[in-house]
């Protein structure tokens, strides 16, 4: 990859049928219909991909699958996210050999106390470093329960030549942004937020140049990344106002389920199954996601009817 990645890189939901098997061809249509949605790339195999409830086997295919269906019509960027720096250095590999953009990592960690001192943090990041060649995007997020302070961040932007790509989605996303660009400057290639775009403007505005939220409409997104870069600060406004609503929906009440439901409404795949200890949204919920949906006209919600 040798463009600067700005814009819209959403995650790609990972679809399972009703018996809780991966849905290899439902897969490819995601794939399909985010390069649709007009992405500027894809996240696989990320928290909101369910990477958590999926064995080694089932990643190694997942990646496959998607880097051979996407055939480079836009980055993907594959997650290799593990506390064990053996593990994340292998999945770094394996990515870059099969033709991953971006790999993504969070700070190791396991449960809410077992992480690593700062040292410990980065040299996990600096054998991922040593280990590939194309760039590897930090996810600072309050999942992981690992505090990554300004300095260390910035430190890592200015001596590993490959971590270049910042995704900050911690509370007061936009003041760190700020401070971790005023620290790193030119060493940071992309400084992103996530949450679903919930506090996107606050970002942009501290100096973000785009956004990794789910796949659920990104076609609605992006335009208020790009018409803020383009200076049209004030319809960018107008369209996160607009967006709003749905954001909010989805951050606050239904998670990762969300992308999921619209998806399996509109035909994209054939079940919103989560694999358990998960649950489907209550039909209270799911029935305000569809008609937000619905007010917006989704792609997803009409892609594969």
């Amino acid at each position: 990859m040798t463009q600067t990645l700005t814009g819209i890189l959403p995650v790609a939901p990972t679809p399972f049928l009703d018996d809780g098997q991966v849905d290899e061809d439902g897969m490819r249509r995601v794939l399909d219909c985010l390069i649709d949605m007009g992405v500027d790339a894809i996240c696989i195999l990320a928290n909101y991909s369910e990477q958590f409830l999926l064995s080694d086997a089932e990643r190694a295919t997942l990646m496959r699958i998607s880097l051979e269906h996407v055939a480079g019509r836009v980055p993907v960027i594959v997650t290799i996210s593990h506390f064990s720096t053996d593990i994340v250095v292998a999945r770094a590999k394996a990515a870059q050999a099969m033709g991953a953009a971006m790999v993504m990592m969070m700070p190791p960690y396991h449960g809410s106390g077992l992480f690593p001192a700062e040292a410990g943090v980065f040299e996990h990041f600096d054998a991922v470093n040593r280990a590939i060649s194309i760039p590897i995007m930090v996810q600072d997020a309050p999942l992981s329960g690992v505090t990554l302070p300004v300095p260390l961040l910035a430190r890592m932007a200015r001596e590993l030549e490959n971590v270049s790509y910042f995704k900050i989605e911690c509370p007061f996303a936009a003041d760190k942004l700020a401070s971790l660009i005023e620290a790193a400057g030119d060493h940071i290639a992309g400084p992103f937020d996530g949450e679903e775009a919930v506090t996107l403007l606050a970002d942009l505005d501290a100096g973000a140049t785009g956004t990794m939220t789910s796949g659920l409409f990104p076609e609605h997104i992006r335009p208020i990344v790009t018409r803020y870069l383009a200076g049209d600060h004030d319809a960018a406004l107008k369209q996160w106002q607009v967006c709003l609503p749905l954001i909010n929906h989805e951050n606050r009440q239904c998670g990762l389920r969300a992308c999921k439901t619209v998806y399996a409404a509109g035909g994209v795949i054939r079940s919103d199954h989560v694999r358990h200890p998960l649950k489907p949204l209550s039909e209270r919920t799911r029935a305000r996601l569809l008609q937000l949906a619905g007010d917006m006209d989704l792609i997803a919600l009409k892609w594969g009817k």
